[in-house]
């Protein structure tokens, strides 16, 4: 009886603090500088926390290194809510799956909630002689010496090149790697590269323009933004619904009420249609999870490039 009772009194604090929380400022780092969709996402949900909590949310741009220097700033801060960051599919997706880190994606951090993700999109020059992604695969195989580009080794849409052409039987003797996807587009308006697998917020605008022409997106359904565009999958090709997502992550061991506090409020915001509206402006879809649920997603979406890396020897150690 005593030992429980001591368990109790242990126990109270824990359950005190989570009652009153937050009862001051809460950090959230973005691992990217000001502007783009991290900073976005970081924002949004921090304006959305803030009315909700009635407490004020600070963001913090901490760009550098992949998005690696906010991890690690978060991973080792206190665990007690404090201090948030905008998980992505780089710091928890591509990045522990082409690099050693000094940080575990998975062991080191709380998955909190899921917010969105946006697709990936296959496009190619005007100036090239096909319509669909048949055709171009046809004559890519006759023109081998087409430039493919990357955002970046390792990022998302260089994984999702690579899977492209793996998958098509294309043969890439070497990508054209850009610091950031902009310089990449930018190089693409300009006939340097014929091939790139951007998001669509980025591409969306020159899509539009008739500057870049859409073949195939990713996801498992079409996105709304492109109806007419057809997925990867309805076009035979399984293993495309991936997407750049993200989340709030919270250093390792957040205690579980609030966790659980701040899905709740972070999915409850998700369903407002303003915030659909707002997220929607970047082609965000909202992709509402529970904790759970999101740690499984991470988990499931490093297992998917870590496979793919190792298949094609992709390592930027």
């Amino acid at each position: 009886m005593r030992f429980i009772l001591w368990l109790a009194a242990a126990a109270l604090p824990l359950v005190c603090a989570a009652q009153a929380y937050p009862s001051k400022p809460v950090k959230i780092i973005v691992p990217a500088q000001p502007g783009g969709g991290l900073d976005l996402v970081g924002r949004t949900i921090g304006d959305q926390l803030s009315r909700a909590l009635d407490q004020s949310f600070v963001i913090e741009n901490t760009g550098g290194a992949g998005g690696t220097i906010a991890a690690m700033a978060t991973a080792r801060a206190a665990p007690d809510g404090y201090t948030l960051m905008v998980g992505y599919v780089g710091t928890h997706g591509t990045n522990p799956a082409v690099r050693k880190l000094q940080y575990d994606a998975l062991r080191d951090f709380t998955p909190i909630a899921m917010v969105g993700g946006t697709p990936n999109v296959l496009v190619v020059a005007p100036s090239l002689p096909v319509s669909d992604l048949a055709g171009f695969i046809a004559y890519a195989k006759q023109n081998p010496k087409l430039n493919y580009g990357t955002g970046g080794i390792g990022l998302l849409n260089h994984l999702a090149l690579v899977q492209f052409t793996a998958a098509a039987g294309l043969d890439v003797p070497a990508y054209v790697h850009y610091k950031g996807i902009g310089p990449a587009i930018t190089d693409m308006l300009g006939g340097q590269i014929h091939v790139l697998f951007p998001g669509l917020a980025a591409a969306l605008p020159h899509i539009r323009a008739g500057k870049l022409k859409p073949l195939a997106i990713t996801g498992l359904r079409r996105n709304p933004l492109q109806p007419d565009l057809p997925t990867f999958e309805e076009l035979g090709y399984k293993g495309f619904d991936g997407v750049q997502w993200y989340g709030i992550v919270g250093p390792a061991k957040l205690p579980p009420e609030i966790t659980k506090r701040l899905n709740t409020e972070i999915n409850k915001a998700l369903a407002a249609p303003a915030l659909r509206e707002r997220l929607a402006g970047e082609a965000l879809e909202p992709m509402p999870m529970t904790p759970e649920q999101f740690g499984d997603f991470i988990r499931a979406d490093i297992a998917r490039w870590s496979a793919l890396a190792r298949e094609r020897h992709i390592s930027l150690d």
